[in-house]
């Protein structure tokens, strides 16, 4: 049976993903902070589910994560949907330091955790959201962009680790565009897309095998021509309207 283990599984785009593997009668780990929404998902395929409760900012993160694994019997996917970030125009310290902290720190530490398993046991798939929010600084997110940045940069530098080193282990870099979910919460973006189907369009590019998949096709046009704005440009475009 195909294994997989979805990180940031109690709501969002890594609760989508982890039913749609389900569906696809993958036995499936499913990891985060809340126990509630993930008991929920164990009692609907309670023979397909195994919960594991953590924050991937908590230093025994990283040994749950092995325990989880452990209990079943081995890993070939990991996905990793844990992520914050709100707008945030007035610089509030505790937004911009909360985000930093689990999407860099905590990121960083659940996927070194998971290629160090992977490198010692005949490899695997490590897919990631990040977004497109991380191919310039978005002014209203500016550490939630930024942050971005860091895990699309990250993981191309571990695909090319893992090829210097010859290692099994292939890579996919999910950027989704601006999703319908509790992230956007109080903000109005262009384009928001129906995380349902968002999620479809994620495990399409994971079981394709792509190395980068920007979602939708009507953002892959939106980040051509925002690489191509010159930064004096860029620093007068006006990205979202309040509600």
């Amino acid at each position: 049976m195909k294994r997989a283990i979805v990180v940031g599984a109690s709501s969002g785009m890594g609760r989508e993903v982890a039913k749609l593997l389900l569906r696809d009668e993958w036995q499936v780990g499913i990891m985060a902070r809340r126990a509630e929404p993930l008991l929920e998902l164990k009692a609907e395929y309670p023979a397909l589910v195994e919960v594991e409760t953590c924050d991937v900012n908590a230093e025994e993160a990283p040994q749950k994560l092995l325990n989880l694994i452990d209990r079943m019997g081995g890993v070939e996917l990991y996905f990793h949907a844990s992520g914050i970030g709100k707008q945030n125009e007035t610089l509030e310290p505790t937004i911009e330091s909360n985000t930093v902290q689990t999407n860099v720190q905590g990121f960083t530490r659940m996927i070194d955790t998971i290629f160090r398993y992977m490198a010692d046991n005949q490899g695997g798939h490590i897919a990631v959201i990040s977004s497109i929010a991380g191919v310039k600084g978005l002014g209203p997110a500016p550490s939630y962009s930024a942050s971005k940045a860091f895990q699309n940069t990250y993981i191309q530098a571990l695909e090319q680790l893992a090829n210097n080193r010859r290692l099994n282990i292939r890579f996919t870099d999910i950027r989704p565009g601006f999703v319908d979910t509790p992230l956007l919460k109080g903000s109005r973006y262009p384009m928001e897309m129906d995380k349902v189907k968002t999620a479809k369009a994620i495990v399409k590019a994971i079981y394709a095998n792509k190395h980068v998949r920007v979602i939708d096709w009507k953002y892959r046009i939106m980040v051509f021509f925002w690489r191509l704005l010159p930064p004096c440009l860029w620093r007068r475009l006006v990205l979202t309207k309040k509600q």
